[in-house]
Order: C-alpha cells, then sequence, then structure tokens
C-alpha cells in the first residue's frame, strides 16, 4: 500500500533565521505548498532559494480545496502545509483539512518550530503551567467580557491586532479592573517588547506609545478565590449582556435562592468600583 506524504510546516513568526533545516528540506522536496497568501509564503521561499509551487488555501477556500488537494496526494505527489507565520492549524486554517486527509488514511507528519504562544509564554513569569488559549477575541464588546469572565481563575492567552488592542484593554478592565496583563508584540524582531503591568498601566503606557505587529497577551488569573467571587462573576457576565441591576438581582435571586436585596447592593457596588 503506497503511503502518501502531507507536512505540516511551521514558518517563522518574525524572524527568518527561526526555521529550521528540517522545514527547508520539506519545503523543496515536496510538489506543492498550500499557504494562506502566496505573496507572504514567495517571500519566505525566495530567501531560501526554493522553488516549489504554492496553491492557496485559506478560511474562506478550505473546503471546495479538499477533493483536489486529495487527488494531488493520491497520484503520488507530496504537498506542505503553511501559515503566513508559526504553526498552521494553530489559529490559522487546516483542521477541516487534516480532519479530510486522516478519513482518508493519509499520513500526516508535522514539523516543530515557531509559535507566538510559546515564544511568549516561556519569557514571562507564571505560577504554574496551566493556562488557557482563547486564539483571537471575538469582534463585539460583549464576546470579550465574557471570555475574561469566565476564564477570571486561569491565566489566559489570546492573539490581537494593534488596531483593536486599546479597545480590548478597555473591556478586560470593564469586567477584571484589578487584572494584571502581559502584552507582547513584534515576537523575535528588531523592535519586540513585552510589557506586564496592571491592565490600567498598561493601557497608560500604550496611549503614550504606538503600538505596531502582532500582538499576543495574557489575563493573569484573579487572586481571589473562586468560591467568593462566584457571584461576582455571575452579575459581570450579566452587565456585560446589558441587563439592569434590577434584572439582574431578580434572575440570580430566582436561580441560586439568594437574597434580592443583597445582590442588588453587590451590583450597585461593582459599578461604583469600575
Amino acid at each position: 500500500m503506497k503511503e502518501y506524504e502531507f507536512y505540516i510546516v511551521p514558518t517563522p513568526i518574525g524572524n527568518l533565521g527561526d526555521i529550521t533545516n528540517r522545514a527547508i528540506e520539506v519545503l523543496k522536496q515536496v510538489d506543492i505548498i498550500a499557504c494562506e497568501d502566496s505573496r507572504v509564503t514567495q517571500k519566505l521561499l525566495n530567501h531560501f532559494d526554493i522553488r516549489t509551487k504554492c496553491i492557496s488555501y485559506h478560511k474562506y477556500n478550505e473546503k471546495e480545496r479538499l477533493h483536489s488537494f486529495l487527488e494531488i496526494l493520491q497520484s503520488g505527489k507530496k504537498m506542505a502545509l503553511v501559515s503566513d507565520a508559526g504553526t498552521p492549524l494553530i489559529c490559522d486554517p487546516g483542521a477541516v483539512l487534516v480532519e479530510e486527509l486522516r478519513k482518508n488514511n493519509i499520513k500526516i507528519t508535522a514539523l516543530p518550530g515557531a509559535n507566538a504562544v510559546v515564544t511568549f509564554l516561556s519569557q514571562i513569569p507564571r505560577e504554574d503551567e496551566k493556562f488557557a488559549f482563547v486564539g483571537f477575541l471575538p469582534k463585539t464588546q460583549a464576546g470579550i467580557e465574557e471570555i475574561f469572565v469566565k476564564n477570571k481563575y486561569a491565566d489566559t492567552v489570546f492573539y490581537d491586532s494593534p488596531n483593536r488592542i486599546m479597545k480590548t484593554l478597555s473591556f478586560i478592565k470593564n469586567v477584571r479592573p484589578d487584572a494584571r496583563i502581559a502584552l507582547g508584540r513584534e515576537l523575535t524582531k528588531v523592535f519586540e517588547e513585552v510589557v506586564i503591568d496592571n491592565v490600567d498601566s498598561v493601557i497608560e503606557y500604550f496611549e503614550k506609545n504606538i503600538i505596531k505587529g502582532e500582538i499576543v497577551a495574557m489575563v493573569y488569573r484573579s487572586e481571589n478565590t473562586e468560591a467568593d467571587s462566584d457571584i461576582d462573576d455571575k452579575i459581570a457576565i450579566l452587565k456585560s449582556k446589558n441587563f439592569s441591576a434590577k434584572d439582574i438581582s431578580i434572575i440570580l435571586s430566582e436561580l441560586y435562592g439568594l437574597n434580592k436585596n443583597d445582590v442588588y447592593k453587590k451590583v450597585l457596588n461593582s459599578s461604583n468600583n469600575m
């Protein structure tokens, strides 16, 4: 039985010197490279004198490419999948393709390599190894605030863009006013920067300094115990959905047998502390 060859190949997240020798060899040896943006990938290929043909593969055409990619592999040709930067399938297209290839018993080989989350986490202090990675955040304020309320007791890592990050930080402040933030930008590049401080100070810092480059950040877990803050979390979630203080007190008192007046006071106090 013939064994087809499909490779997952990480590419540098900024510094071209971070690509591995094995990645270069694979990209030279395969017949086809599936890539997000051929213009971005071609710059990398030109730098390392790689002449392999590229085919676009992104979130808008990933399903329609499945049949043609299967035909390419089943004809005996070798393929590689790359993203614009970093490791494919980590906030990049590829999951649909990998699932289909496995259904058709096609061998998949994943190479180790560059990844923004690991690069970032390896240079910031943390209490332990546990963290939650949520990828790119939702576009709405309510969606963002809900994520950081639900993940209050986990170090929560996310990606963001320079044109969105200030709004994101303000949304985080709404539900986690005492949050500690670690924010990295331009990782592996000349102007790499990592800032670690409370959310107010990070906002103030970047109000005075232009933000450029893709961002990876982490909101540190709350130091409060889950038992003490459970009701506060529920209040924050309902507030993010624009429920009034009166409605929140009614909902929580009915669902959890709490005193309606006590809940109402908590809602008012949480608003005054923001």
